[in-house]
């Protein structure tokens, strides 16, 4: 399986008020992309996923990447994981 770019787009309250977000996330599927969008914006935010309203899910290409360390990730010859 290779690793694909995915742009998850969405809603998530804080506060009182529904703020958008946009995350390019590295996965195989679109749906580990999503649940690693639930997980970063839960972690970073303190969200529960009822919080969350995932709206688009959407695979994208190398020129459409505008993160510089998923560009950085893409052009590494190997990844070694500890």
């Amino acid at each position: 399986m290779s690793v694909r770019i995915y742009r998850v787009t969405g809603r998530m309250r804080i506060g009182m008020q529904w703020q958008k977000f946009s995350l390019e996330l590295p996965a195989t599927k679109p749906s580990e992309a999503v649940e690693a969008a639930y997980s970063e914006l839960g972690s970073r935010h303190k969200l529960k996923r009822s919080m969350i309203r995932i709206e688009d899910v959407k695979e994208i290409s190398k020129d459409e990447i505008k993160r510089t360390e998923i560009l950085q990730l893409l052009s590494m010859e190997s990844l070694i994981k500890w």
